[in-house]
Order: structure tokens, then sequence, then C-alpha cells
């Protein structure tokens, strides 16, 4: 063969291989832009959520025609999946392709194994978060307020849906565990036991000018009274006199039809993890016994004279530990967030634009919820919110506070969420997913990370830390107990009791999360382990040119992804800053 033809031939392969690629990457962008596009129209509340305007007068159809017609669609397009060869796509696009792909098949069996019949828990329920949507609402126009108006002539329908749904998970063995239920339909009475003037479903309609004012409210009214309330009552109705009486009984995810399935695949969706329960149980307890350890230093620090057992105690109950009023309590939120924020240039190269507040939980939901939580917002013009329960103080510890703060607002879910709306360069199927583990073990991260930062003051916020840690060790323990091994919730209880100082509402209620949310508990303790192991091998391998804000900002641009992926991309990473120290 000529040379030239030698030249020629290899051009040619090259050319060849270069087509494939390219068309290779145009499937794949075509196929996720495409779904994208679908699962805005699937879920307009979310497209309103991204700013969507039309989208915010409608709901997601729920009937059973329309799952049916999701399924199908998402079966598609995970075989369309499979047919594009994965190894011509470039680096940025496998990494792409791989969350793509997970979350089309969690969503596939999400409605294959009955998860959607059960569209509530404990911790959130749909119902208060129609009421919490209500009364943020905006109407500052016309427009705004007739598309409140639609939205608000559509509940009853939605409201008859997830009836539907529910009654047919009770039908079918898919319902949420009895043991729970209760007390969960308070937001429900608060809004039915309001005052129709005071109704978080009439919005504020100042903003109008007054003619319009009165013409809107004389629409708005009679939908309020007529259909919303009726819609709320009847549900209200369901809730207590069908559902509540007829749930199982039994607190096992693995007691439900094709349970063990169910709960395997949850461990997966929640930690990207194929682990069995019984290996992530075991985990629970070694790092439940390493936890204990540490504490156990702390008591002896502070020369409390009793056992373990009876220092978790006198951290539960004595007064010094307890804000004496709410404003008190959100006053030191504030004053940890704040000296947290003026620490964060030390630890990352790159800070988010949104802010954040420091709220209390809403009131309607406030005593059955958690201690504290991040409530983002994808509205660039809305600012992410750090809740904090306010209700019950005295189950409030103040040497929570500075864990508490470093989880949910900086540097834990506020930056990390804030950052990774700001990844324009990612596709949105990536910016706007949350997956718990990179998440929830980022989070958890956080707070040992305030360690390094010097942010906890006394032994008391330190053990606050060694508390929170070992709540999510326990997690790992009484999450694959009850739903894989066979534990009670009394059982669960009493391990918590045991081995945490957390207040016996806080334990009763995190159980009933745990119960009525499988696996979703899991994905803190095990994202962090990931992470902290990524960071080690990252410090051995680099030594002394280790740059811990370069770390951070490379292992946050990546935005939410599988551990799986996490941990191949910082090993890439890895491997390029010990290249440049080389050279």
């Amino acid at each position: 063969m000529s040379k030239f033809c030698s030249i020629l031939l290899a051009v040619g392969l090259l050319f060849g291989q270069s087509a494939a690629a390219n068309s290779a990457e145009a499937q794949f962008k075509a196929l996720y832009k495409e779904e994208w596009q679908k699962r805005m129209e699937f879920y307009p509340s979310f497209a309103a959520s991204l700013g969507d305007k039309e989208a915010a007068g409608q709901w997601t159809d729920w009937s059973q025609d329309a799952i049916d017609k999701r399924l199908s669609y998402w079966q598609s397009v995970q075989q369309r999946l499979q047919k594009i060869p994965v190894e011509k796509l470039s680096g940025a696009q496998r990494i792409n392709y791989r969350i793509f792909a997970d979350q089309i098949d969690n969503a596939i069996s999400e409605i294959e194994r009955g998860g959607y019949l059960m569209p509530f828990n404990s911790d959130t329920q749909f119902w208060a978060d129609i009421i919490r949507d209500a009364a943020d609402t905006e109407c500052k126009t016309v427009q705004q307020c007739q598309r409140y108006l639609r939205w608000l002539q559509g509940m009853p329908k939605h409201l008859e849906q997830m009836t539907v749904l529910m009654r047919t998970g009770l039908h079918t063995g898919y319902s949420v565990p009895q043991v729970v239920l209760p007390g969960r339909d308070a937001s429900i009475v608060a809004v039915l036991e309001t005052d129709l003037q005071k109704s978080p479903f009439l919005p504020d309609l100042s903003a109008l000018p007054i003619a319009q004012q009165q013409a809107m409210l004389d629409q708005l009214l009679p939908v309020i009274a007529e259909q919303v309330m009726p819609a709320f009552r009847q549900f209200l109705n369901f809730y207590r006199d069908e559902y509540v009486p007829n749930a199982r009984a039994d607190i096992a995810a693995t007691a439900m039809p094709n349970g063990e399935a169910f709960y395997q695949a949850e461990i997966y969706r929640y930690t990207t993890l194929d682990w069995s329960a019984e290996k992530i149980h075991q985990i629970g307890l070694a790092e439940v016994k390493r936890i204990r350890d540490d504490m156990e230093q702390i008591r002896q620090q502070v020369n409390f004279l009793g056992d373990l057992p009876a220092f978790l105690n006198h951290l539960r109950t004595d007064a010094q530990f307890f804000a004496k009023t709410e404003r008190e309590l959100l006053s030191a939120a504030t004053y940890w967030a704040k000296k947290i924020d003026g620490k964060l240039p030390q630890y990352f190269g790159k800070l988010p634009r949104q802010p954040y507040g420091v709220v209390p939980v809403p009131a309607e939901i406030a005593p059955t919820y958690t201690t504290g939580r991040y409530a983002g917002s994808n509205d660039p013009k809305k600012a992410g919110f750090y809740w904090v329960n306010t209700s019950k103080l005295d189950q409030r510890p103040l040497w929570a506070l500075p864990a508490l703060t470093l989880h949910e607002a900086v540097p834990g879910h506020h930056l990390q969420n804030a950052l990774a709306a700001e990844q324009g360069e990612q596709p949105p199927f990536r910016r706007y997913s949350y997956i718990s583990a990179y998440g929830e073990g980022w989070a958890l991260y956080a707070e040992h990370l305030g360690v390094e930062m010097g942010i906890y003051e006394t032994p008391y916020d330190h053990f606050g830390r060694l508390v929170y840690e070992m709540w999510r060790a326990a997690r790992l323990v009484v999450d694959t107990g009850m739903h894989a091994k066979g534990w009670s919730r009394d059982q669960a209880l009493q391990f918590m009791r045991d081995n945490t100082a957390l207040s016996e509402h806080e334990i009763t209620t995190e159980i009933d999360r745990y119960i009525s949310w499988p696996a979703q508990a899991l994905s803190y303790k095990l994202g962090e382990i990931k992470i902290r192991e990524i960071r080690a091998d990252a410090e051995k391998a680099l030594g002394s040119k280790f740059d811990l804000r370069a770390f951070h900002d490379k292992l946050l641009s990546l935005g939410s992804v599988p551990l799986t992926v996490l941990e191949d991309e910082m090993r890439r990473w890895q491997q390029q800053q010990v290249k440049k120290a080389d050279a």
C-alpha cells in the first residue's frame, strides 16, 4: 500500500470514528432534551418552580391512565438509551449518560414497584405542600391572579386523584404504616378552621388597583368557599375514616408485596450503591461504636460524674441547654449562620450568588416536623431559607445548633444547592436534580468540616456534632433493622435512646420518618463516608500540594451525582493534580 493510500485510510478511519462519536452525542442530547421537555409537561408544578408562568396554573395528572403513559414513555426512553454506544460519548457526556440513565431507571421503578401509591410520608405531606404553595403565591398582576384562580379550580380534581391512589394502595398492600399517621392531618384541620378572609388560599391583592382587587376577590372567594374547602373536607374525611383505620400494621417495607425488591430498589435510589441491607447494618454498628468512644472522651473532658447514658439524659433535660423563647432560638441559629459565613472564603474558592435567610418552620407543620430543614428556591429572584423549628423549645437543645446550621445552611445544603443551580453548562436534568447520597453526604461532611473551620466553641458544641453524627450512624442500624431484619418500632426507639442525646420527641419523629420513608435516611452517613474517603485519598496522593479550596470547588462543581460517578471524577481530578504537582 502506498504512503498516500495509507494516509487516506487513516484519515478515513478517523473521520468515521468522529462521525460515529458525533452521531452518538447527537442522539443522546436529542433524547435527554426531549425527555426533559416531557418531564416538564408531566410535572407542571416543577416547571412552574423553574419559571414557566403558564405551568403555574396547572396540576400534575395523577390518573392511572396518565401514570401508565408516563411509565410507557420512560420505558421507551430506557430502550433508546440502551441503543446509544456509550463508548462513543465524550467524557462529560458519559457522566451525563450515567446520571440520566439512573433517573430514568428510578422513575420506572417508582411506578413498577408501587411507590407512587404512597404519595406522602410522616415527614412530607402533599396536602401541607399545597397549603404552603398557596400561602406563598404572589398576585401582583391580573395575569398572576388568573393563573392562581385556575390552580385553585384544579385543586378538587387533584385531591380526588390522590384519594384514588391512596385507596388503591390500601387495597393492594401499599399504604403508609398506620402507626405514623395520627396528627399528619393537622394542617388540613387548621385550614378548615380558619376564617375565609384569613385563609392561606386567599392571596394578598394589595398590589392590584383597587377596582381590580374587588373584582378578583369576587372571583376567588366563591372558588375557595365552594370548591377548595369542600374538597379538603372530603379528603380529611377519607383520611380519617378510611385510610388511617385500614392502613397496614406492619412497619417493614419488606412486608409489602415484593417488599424485599422494593426495599433494595429504595436503597439504590437513595444511596446509589448496590449494597445489601445487612452490609449497611454492620457498617452502622461499627460507626456507632466508634462515635460512642468519642462521646465518652468528651464526657470525661467536662468532668461529668455519671456514665454516658446519664450524660445523654443530662443534655436532654438540663434547662441551661435550651432557649426560653422562639426569638432566642432563632437568634442563636442566626449567630451560627453568620459566624460560618465569615469563614467560607478560606475553604471555598467559589461561593453562590443566592443568599439565604433564617426563619421558623411554618407553624401549621412545626409540631410534627423535624428540627431543621433547608428550603431552597429555583427562582433566582428568591432566597433560600434555613428553617429552624421553634415549637416545643424544651426539645430543641442549643448545643445542636452549630452542627444543624453547618448541615442545613452553609457550607451544607444552601451552598451546595445554590452552586448546583448556577452550573449553567450542565443540562437541566443535572442542575435541578437531587441525589440524596451526594446531597446529604455533603451536608454531613460539612458538619465535620466545621471542626477545621473552628466553628464549635465548647465541648458541648463538639458533643452536639457527635450527637448528630451518631444520629446518622444509628439510622443505618434502625432503618435496615426495621425494614429488613424484623425490628419493631419500640426496638428502634430504644436503640436511639441508648445511643443519641436526641429528645424523646425528636427520636419519635425520626423513627416514624424512617418507617414511612424507607432507605432515605441511609444516604447521609454512607455519602459522608464516601466523601471523606475521597478526600483522604487525595490528601495522601498530593501531600503538601493538596488544596482544600480546589478540592471543594471541584466536588461541588459536579452537582448532584451518584457516589460512583463522584468517586470516578474526583479520582480523575486527583490524577490531574498529581501530574501538575510533578511537572
